[in-house]
């Protein structure tokens, strides 16, 4: 049966449900059925949704798309070695956000939810407003304060309401979490459909590879959402007997912000309390990811690493690939710092996809600052 379940207390609720978390305060995960007809996939139109069947959205009717999805995935060399590159900066909203909005929203239009809240440090901010937008659902956004002003300009020629809060990126969300006591919370970390939209991502890769899974993926690693999602698709496929095995998942975190390196690091299951310090990458600048046990297992179970890249890296990363005509956020310059890093000690053989997840549009004055300051 599909439904909801609390990995805490194992307590059930329906999908058709309101919730975004267990009556005992935990996040919820989702327990559903996904199936794989590839003749009728490789029918359908280019596109996250040609894996329909794959998607716990009941009605056709509700799903709320631009189109979106399967997005370029592309060689490139860094120094010896080389990886796959996944364009995930080329969705409508310019950031890989788009994936769990269009799902996370399709799932609110069934549900007849007409307003929604949630924070972020820009990018699920705006994706989940566009989706919003489409839909004709009221959208108020929490924000830290100091975001790039390019998120903001977006957010708000979406329609939604902006709310920008003094503080750390923590103090945003605990605002956003008391304003969904009494509104439907379109969080990308707490609610459990926005993940069943970033799984897509593996879905893709591994059609782009002929039904085959790569060896390891490194991606960004603030919530958690690309990693955890991504880790939901390769499980589908396997269980699903497509793929044979699942891909080591290499998290990468920015060194001013790491607390689930820093619980990787030591062996412990429990993330350190942490006071993140400003870093380039904000996006992935989560001193408190409410996930952050689910990542660990997620990295253990599949042979995986964390890593913490440095500003210095971050910025090289930046330069680096803008010089190749690569105009990327400097969140998604972490990760290519992470892949380089990476790239150093993988197997010589070994097939290795990573992300460009963000736009550098959204970040213009930033980079130029950076890059040129």
């Amino acid at each position: 049966m599909d439904n909801f379940v609390c990995p805490k207390c194992r307590r059930e609720y329906a999908l058709d449900d309101p919730v975004w978390r267990c009556g005992c305060g935990s996040p919820l995960d989702i327990r559903f059925h996904p199936r794989f007809p590839r003749r009728e996939i490789r029918l359908t139109r280019p596109g996250m949704w040609r894996y329909r069947a794959a998607i716990p959205i009941r009605r056709d009717n509700n799903i709320i798309s631009f189109h979106e999805g399967f997005t370029p995935l592309l060689p490139l060399a860094f120094g010896r070695r080389s990886a796959l590159v996944k364009l995930d900066y080329s969705f409508p909203t310019g950031s890989f956000k788009d994936r769990g909005a269009s799902v996370l929203v399709s799932k609110i239009k069934e549900l007849g939810i007409k307003k929604v809240v949630i924070d972020s440090s820009g990018n699920a901010g705006a994706a989940v407003a566009a989706y919003c937008a489409r839909a004709g659902i009221k959208c108020e956004v929490f924000l830290p304060a100091g975001t790039p002003l390019g998120k903001i300009a977006q957010i708000r020629a979406y329609g939604a309401r902006l709310r920008q809060i003094p503080g750390t990126r923590e103090d945003t969300a605990r605002a956003a979490l008391t304003a969904a006591a009494g509104t439907y919370y379109a969080s990308h970390y707490w609610n459990p459909f926005f993940f069943q939209g970033t799984k897509t991502f593996a879905y893709e890769v591994c059609e782009q590879l002929g039904w085959q899974a790569p060896d390891s993926v490194v991606l960004p690693c603030g919530n958690g959402t690309l990693v955890l999602g991504a880790d939901l698709g390769f499980r589908d496929l396997q269980s699903a007997k497509i793929i044979r095995h699942l891909p080591r998942i290499i998290a990468v975190q920015t060194a001013r912000c790491a607390p689930i390196y820093q619980a990787y690091r030591g062996g412990s299951p429990f993330v350190p309390r942490i006071s993140g310090r400003p870093t380039l990458a904000e996006g992935i600048a989560i001193a408190e990811p409410l996930r952050a046990a689910s990542v660990l297992r997620v990295v253990g179970e599949t042979g995986g690493a964390i890593l913490a890249v440095t500003e210095n890296e971050i910025k090289e990363a930046l330069r680096n690939m803008a010089e190749r005509g690569f105009f990327i956020e400097p969140t998604a310059a972490a990760t290519i710092a992470g892949l380089i890093r990476y790239l150093k000690r993988s197997e010589k053989m070994e097939t290795v996809v990573s992300v460009l997840t963000g736009h550098g549009l959204k970040s213009a004055e930033k980079i130029d600052r950076i890059l040129h300051g």
